[in-house]
């Protein structure tokens, strides 16, 4: 294999003090023939200076004075080694809470982890600490060695209950995929060769498992984002803009937007040093040309045309505070996320998360090493993806205009629920009026047979229609049926259309696919359109998850007449709800295009309605939206049961 043709794996490894997180990449260093002879000589004086027999591999990554005399890690230390099948980059990141920012720095950027525990000791608060920042950091893959098992006797029992109690514990976080393996860093066994002292385990090496995780599939290949980083422009023939694609893929004649101006242009080339691509995909570094003369400089980001990020001024997310100096809500800072830097103001602290026991803490600042949950307000729009989407545009850094410190590395998770976001016009430009629908050709409109103001009145109600949108699992359906069961049983002409059911008739014929996703939102709205003139109240329970899509369905009816309702549930929650079964597939990859999984959610800016399925009943979400009916003068409040 040529060595340009090795796929690379960046990887993490913490643990508690003295767990040999440093011993154990050592070991996988010295096995695969990764360092020098005069290194392993070093390496041996300083292990004989300290009156070790045998030299200390640990050395190998603890580079500072000052960590070789502590004997912990305290910095983050990078090493880079290959073997046949797989280049690697190691980030040996520190345990102790006091270096919780050197953590989450070395792990932000990792494809994987390894959280190391000592087998005396069992899973420690330590251990579950680390393995809560990966889940916010979002690492897909988790393995946790368990070592020293040499002090224990090999015994299968203390590997056993190790891998039974982190196995509850990591059910709350959300990494899916965890690999337990037994290990003794000072003596070799499983680190690269499968030891014969523990015949009871059958699973794989450290090394067979980092060398056959599969890192494709985590990239966003959907989304394409492209932030500017310079305008190339060495004569008056050639204008292109490079930069790196942090996600998605691009072919020339693809439609594209340039943000946040709205321009629209086709890419005409793209370009390297070797030369013209036919396609260029993440994590590329190229040169876009387009096809005519816009405006496009650093700070801005081009994407495809029908598949915008988020945008706005207002967003929320978890930072881990950084700097000596405590977080101020009064004080201006710089928000860089991509290439886009802007002034941010962090208007308001949501929770400081304890992270010893996880729980949410009421809080006034944040000072060094914490974390929790913020609202953000930045000076001009940034354009964002949520950081479960899309780590590169999900993320960010605060820097204090006054020192140049880094102060903050934050994750977005969306816009706050009660801030309108200042979306781009380009997000609803085209999304088409009642008027602007698709038609059959040479066909004529005939008005309704009988108006819909007569039916209203003849069934003693008005027309509405409640968009139910979410992930699947939130509980739109759930909702959807008791609210029309309530209504029903109070003599309202109603109907509920529910995505599972129009799938299995009039939309039988499309997959998900961003294409037939529009498709099936948009034959769902026509639908609803078709009962809301017929003067019911319809009840729509769609995941829906495309803004654009959404927005054509709104267009679609009077503005008293519609109501968005968001049905707001972690990610997390419905994977664990998974009514269906299609998480654990999806996951699985057994299917694709799956909203949350393989399929981005993009949620509601400005709803009329959002309801917390994780904090309030069932019950109490329909009499909440019965009362918004009568307060509507929808229904009658005296007609209920």
């Amino acid at each position: 294999m040529q060595y340009g043709e090795k796929s690379l794996l960046r990887f993490t490894t913490t643990g508690s003090v003295d767990d040999g997180k440093s011993t154990l990449i050592g070991r996988l260093l010295y096995e695969t023939k990764s360092i020098y002879e005069d290194q392993y000589a070093a390496i041996e004086k300083i292990s004989q200076r300290k009156g070790f027999k045998e030299a200390d591999l640990a050395y190998l990554l603890d580079g500072l004075a000052a960590e070789r005399e502590q004997g912990i890690t305290i910095d983050v230390a990078h090493r880079y080694f290959e073997t046949p099948k797989r280049k690697f980059i190691i980030m040996d990141t520190p345990g102790h809470l006091q270096y919780t920012r050197n953590m989450v720095t070395g792990a932000s950027h990792a494809d994987c982890a390894v959280i190391i525990i000592d087998a005396r000791n069992g899973v420690l608060t330590q251990s579950k600490r680390h393995g809560f920042i990966l889940s916010l950091l979002q690492i897909p893959h988790l393995i946790v060695a368990v070592n020293k098992m040499d002090l224990v006797d090999y015994q299968e029992d203390s590997y056993a209950a190790i891998v039974e109690a982190y196995q509850d514990y990591s059910q709350k976080l959300d990494i899916h995929d965890v690999t337990f393996i037994p290990v003794s860093a000072l003596k070799g066994d499983n680190v690269v060769e499968k030891s014969g002292k523990m015949p009871w385990y059958d699973g794989p090496t450290l090394l067979y498992c980092l060398e056959n995780i599969h890192v494709a599939a985590d990239r966003n290949l959907v989304d394409f984002r492209f932030p500017v980083q310079y305008v190339i422009r060495p004569h008056q023939d050639f204008r292109g803009f490079a930069g790196k694609i942090v996600s998605g893929t691009i072919v020339p004649g693809e439609k594209i937007v340039v943000l946040p101006s709205g321009n629209r242009a086709v890419i005409k080339s793209i370009t390297t040093y070797d030369g013209d691509l036919p396609e260029a995909f993440v994590p590329q570094s190229v040169v876009l040309t387009l096809d005519r003369e816009i405006d496009v400089s650093r700070g801005d980001m081009i994407v495809r045309e029908k598949n915008l990020p988020q945008a706005g001024n207002s967003l929320e997310a978890i930072i881990c505070w950084m700097d000596e100096t405590a977080l101020s809500t009064t004080k201006s800072y710089i928000l860089k996320q991509t290439t886009r830097h802007v002034r941010a103001l962090i208007k308001k602290i949501v929770y400081k998360i304890e992270i010893d026991t996880l729980h949410r803490m009421p809080a006034d600042t944040f000072l060094l090493n914490e974390i929790g949950r913020v609202e953000i307000s930045v000076a001009t729009p940034i354009f964002y993806d949520p950081y479960r989407i899309n780590h590169a545009t999900g993320s960010f850094i605060l820097i204090d205009p006054l020192t140049n410190n880094t102060v903050a590395a934050g994750m977005i998770r969306n816009a706050p629920r009660n801030i309108r976001c200042e979306i781009s016009a380009v997000r609803a430009e085209g999304a088409g009026t009642g008027n602007a629908a698709s038609k059959s050709p040479d066909t004529v409109w005939s008005d309704w047979n009988i108006p819909r103001e007569t039916r209203e009145r003849q069934n003693g109600h008005h027309a509405a229609v409640f968009w139910f949108t979410g992930y699947s699992g939130a509980g739109k359906t759930t909702i959807g049926k008791l609210l029309e069961r309530r209504l029903f049983d109070a003599g309202y002409r109603t109907m509920l259309l529910d995505g599972d059911q129009l799938r299995h008739g009039l939309c039988g014929d499309l997959g998900f696919s961003v294409r037939d996703r529009q498709e099936n939102i948009r034959r769902a709205g026509e639908v609803a359109k078709l009962f809301f003139e017929a003067g019911h109240i319809v009840i729509c329970t769609f995941i829906s998850p495309f803004a654009r899509d959404r927005q054509f369905v709104r267009s679609l009816f009077p503005k008293t007449g519609f109501f968005e309702i968001y049905v707001n549930c972690s990610l997390e929650t419905c994977i664990k709800r998974d009514p269906h079964g299609l998480y654990k597939k999806a996951l699985a990859g057994e299917i694709s295009e799956f909203t949350g999984v393989s399929s981005p959610y993009e949620e509601p800016p400005d709803p009329e309605v959002v309801v917390e399925t994780e904090i309030q009943s069932v019950a109490n979400i329909v009499d909440m939206l019965l009362g918004r009916l009568i307060r509507e003068n929808i229904i009658r409040e005296d007609a209920l049961v």
